[in-house]
């Protein structure tokens, strides 16, 4: 089985508990996934099964959306609700303050990833470090916040909605935007509403795909070539099919292009299936990605 489904991640598991879980109702090792989240964190996972686990790190559309709760008036050492409480205020901030804080975490910010992540230093997983009580320098990194909103708030709690680039920390964001206002600030709840193209609307959870034949499973499976839709295509003809398939560097100007241009395209076989992605630079069309990896004849 080769393909991608969107699981909703419930609270308390880990990502990885749910690739470890989808290996067994697939039946299959080769599965990966779109993005970790945090165990206290729901929402839209999306696993690669089989030979789309090589679209995994390779999505054109890495943005992603949250839902998340938040607290000002509050610190801790994990940035969230579940750790260790390091300060506490009973100043309440009104929304103006609130508002005008979350304005300058708008567009593209340089950002440091907590010491409680999956970031490695030296070889070293930070939440590894940090459960030992070690803190190290991190290097801060751009990350894009697109929108932004507060949807409620009242007495120092509310929600808001980000849309972000990939690797944003929502509760560094969080807790970036409480030190702005002087209160500090939490992340009490997590929800990601949208990984790349997929919503909470693509999503199954695991206990929905349990039982099920691998007939059924197969057919849940999204086709891994819709995450590559929106690129100009490619179409091949027989010839240049085989080529492709063994990794030959084909001459853009004899392939059908939807418009040439130095960039990626979706390769279409001359049967009208997904091959792959290539990219075009100068004359030359390479391979990037192979999804279907057996050769030619």
């Amino acid at each position: 089985m080769n393909g991608i489904i969107c699981i909703y991640k419930e609270k308390g598991w880990t990502s990885f508990d749910v690739v470890a879980k989808a290996r067994g109702i697939f039946s299959t090792k080769k599965i990966g996934h779109g993005g970790t989240l945090d165990p206290m964190a729901e929402g839209v996972l999306p696993l690669f099964v089989g030979n789309a686990a090589k679209a995994a790190d390779f999505c054109p559309d890495e943005g992603k959306e949250y839902k998340a709760g938040f607290k000002l008036g509050l610190t801790t050492d994990t940035e969230d609700v579940t750790g260790k409480i390091l300060s506490q205020s009973d100043k309440i901030i009104d929304k103006k303050t609130l508002l005008d804080a979350a304005e300058g975490f708008k567009g593209e910010i340089m950002q440091t990833p907590p010491m409680y992540s999956a970031v490695k230093i030296n070889g070293q997983r930070l939440y590894a470090l940090a459960r030992q009580g070690i803190e190290v320098e991190r290097k801060s990194r751009p990350v894009t916040i697109y929108e932004l909103s507060i949807d409620e708030y009242e007495n120092n709690e509310g929600v808001m909605t980000v849309s972000c680039s990939k690797g944003t920390y929502i509760r560094t964001l969080i807790s970036d935007i409480g030190k702005k206002t002087g209160a500090g600030a939490v992340m009490t709840s997590l929800v990601r509403t949208r990984s790349g193209i997929f919503t909470l609307s693509d999503c199954y959870k695991l206990s929905q795909l349990e039982g099920k034949t691998a007939e059924e499973l197969e057919q849940l499976l999204i086709p891994v070539g819709k995450l590559y839709e929106a690129l100009p295509k490619a179409k091949l003809d027989e010839v240049q099919t085989r080529m492709f398939l063994n990794g030959v560097v084909l001459d853009a100007n004899r392939i059908s292009l939807d418009r040439l241009y130095d960039g990626n395209y979706y390769i279409e076989s001359a049967e009208g299936a997904f091959l792959g992605v290539g990219r075009t630079d100068g004359d030359s069309l390479k391979v990037l990605r192979r999804f279907i990896t057996t050769e030619a004849k």
